[in-house]
């Protein structure tokens, strides 16, 4: 199979953008980029860190120049922080160069997964379930917009997911040509 766009991960904290991309880099045997990888490399902080010292605005315009380099790049799998695809001009880009996949999952599914994390700088709050379920509301409508969405079931591995990803994948014969035959 080829690859002909960097294929975008977009969905919220916990969808499982990091760990579907890495197995679904590795069956297309194409690289895998994560943005927030990236800047934490460039900028020698976490993001909570740049969240503390710079706020969040300053850190989601680094994310966009990050995410306009690497859709310039090779085609690849690139995961994005769940607050990219907010951008407008971030979405333009991903739509005219790559595609974006939304990982939709429920809100227990994710809190199931983002609860025991402290590296969630949004989470944060005195209710974090709360804000997660608040942000999941806010950010569904512009997730809803990506070219393609692949459902996460709680019964589902990494695998199951990067398959499920794939699968979606070839249905668009302008981002992956070929077949797993």
């Amino acid at each position: 199979m080829k690859l002909h766009k960097t294929v975008v991960l977009v969905g919220m904290m916990g969808a499982g953008k990091t760990a579907v991309g890495k197995e679904l880099a590795r069956l297309l045997a194409v690289p895998f980029r994560d943005s927030d990888e990236e800047i934490v490399a460039a900028s020698r902080m976490t993001i909570a860190e740049i969240f503390a010292r710079d706020g969040e605005a300053f850190f989601r315009a680094r994310e966009a120049e990050v995410i306009a380099r690497l859709l310039r790049g090779t085609p690849a799998i690139l995961s994005v922080g769940g607050g990219a695809y907010l951008n407008a001009d971030t979405r333009a880009l991903i739509s005219d160069l790559g595609v974006a996949v939304w990982l939709k999952a429920d809100l227990d599914l994710l809190w199931s997964r983002v609860r025991h994390k402290t590296t969630r700088p949004l989470l944060q709050t005195d209710d974090p379930r709360q804000t997660l379920s608040d942000l999941l509301d806010a950010r569904a409508p512009v997730y809803a917009l990506a070219d393609l969405v692949v459902h996460s079931q709680p019964g589902y591995s990494v695998i199951d997911m990067a398959r499920a990803v794939m699968a979606e994948l070839q249905t668009r014969a302008d981002v992956l040509e070929g077949s797993s035959e």
